[in-house]
């Protein structure tokens, strides 16, 4: 049975400001004007959130079955259709057992995949990062995780000044699992050989990594400057100056920056005490810090959160709405299933009122109670 809602239809290509989205089943069938409609909400894709640790209460950085399901339902309801469970440096059994717990999350259609954030990553670099498990990339361990993921691993983020690094994003990249560069002090040159070796993505551009130097421009021109290479950023206020946001965004283009969230546990909680990684985390006015140094430790994004802050920085709305979706999508490989109000793509979209509040949501053709 054929299903419309009419609206505002943000598309890869513009706003249909008189529009509709038809959908029968879990697929778009038709994305049109439809000129009886006058304004109405703003129609977008589904979000796709490629860098979550948690929310709600609850997180992915465990490898607890229930606290994923429960953090992806949390994220669902503000507009995250496509979610990958970003885990945190952590010692390889603790990657095994999360890999076998999440990966039943995948078929289910619950999480669209697994990403290590480490634990190959820069001591120099580790921010939020429990410095007793950082190590050389392994591409015994790696193998082995992608051989008991069953296609459930989807990005890693590794550090390619370590040891071993270029080596491990040729094994990746050769399994179809997107390399990504983070919490990285590499050098300019460093960087450039993980991209020609198949890296593709930069893990929350400018935090974690080496800063810009006029004589030493490091991972983030690097990352900025390669065409192949989607670069992730936390539109949250914290994470970045909106002068770096909207400068970033101006300079690749929406089509190479994805919006993330980076939430911990503490997304849609109060402030208070938390955990991350095995470390103590404050969270005090919606700020997430360890409580050992003071270092961002994430976020408590949500991705209706990000897109409003996009917006409200002077990013036009169908690239911040590609920045949301149709970017991330492409980035980890599901831009032909997923991220844009296409036909033949699932039926993923999310209903915002003239404030950009979430109205409603639907997941493969059916609405989000």
């Amino acid at each position: 049975m054929t299903v419309r809602v009419n609206g505002r239809v943000v598309t890869p290509t513009g706003v249909i400001r008189q529009g509709c989205v038809e959908w029968d089943g879990d697929r778009i069938t038709a994305v049109a004007e439809y000129p009886s409609v006058r304004d109405g909400h703003w129609i977008l894709p589904g979000f796709v959130d490629m860098h979550t640790h948690g929310g709600g209460g609850h997180t992915f950085t465990t490898g607890d079955a229930d606290q994923a399901r429960a953090a992806a339902g949390f994220h669902l309801a503000h507009g995250t259709t496509t979610l990958l469970a970003s885990l945190v440096s952590a010692p390889f059994p603790v990657m095994r057992s999360a890999t076998e717990a999440f990966a039943p999350l995948v078929d289910e259609g619950v999480l669209a995949g697994v990403h290590f954030e480490g634990p190959y990553l820069s001591a120099a670099r580790c921010g939020a990062q429990n410095p007793e498990y950082l190590r050389d990339p392994s591409t015994d361990e790696l193998t082995e995780l992608i051989e008991l993921g069953r296609g459930a691993i989807r990005m890693v983020t590794l550090a390619p000044e370590r040891d071993g690094a270029l080596e491990a994003i040729k094994l990746l990249t050769t399994h179809r699992v997107v390399a990504a560069v983070g919490h990285t002090d590499a050098t300019y040159e460093q960087t450039r050989a993980a991209i020609a070796a198949g890296a593709s993505v930069g893990t929350h551009l400018f935090n974690g990594m080496r800063p810009v130097h006029h004589r030493e421009p490091g991972p983030v021109v690097a990352l900025l400057d390669a065409p192949t290479v989607i670069c992730e950023l936390v539109a949250d206020g914290v994470h970045l100056h909106d002068g770096i946001l909207t400068f970033t965004t101006a300079t690749a283009g929406p089509d190479r920056v994805a919006l993330i969230t980076d939430a911990m546990a503490a997304a849609g909680m109060a402030d208070g005490e938390y955990e991350l990684g095995g470390q103590a985390v404050t969270v005090t006015d919606g700020v997430a810090r360890l409580a050992r140094d003071g270092a961002i430790a994430g976020s408590t994004l949500t991705m209706d959160a990000a897109l409003r802050h996009a917006v409200h920085a002077g990013i036009p709305m169908a690239d911040a709405a590609r920045m949301v979706a149709t970017t991330p999508a492409r980035a980890i490989g599901l831009g032909d299933r997923v991220g844009a109000l296409q036909v033949g793509l699932r039926a993923d979209l999310v209903v915002l009122d003239d404030d950009l509040n979430v109205v409603r949501v639907l997941h493969g053709g059916s609405w989000v109670e």
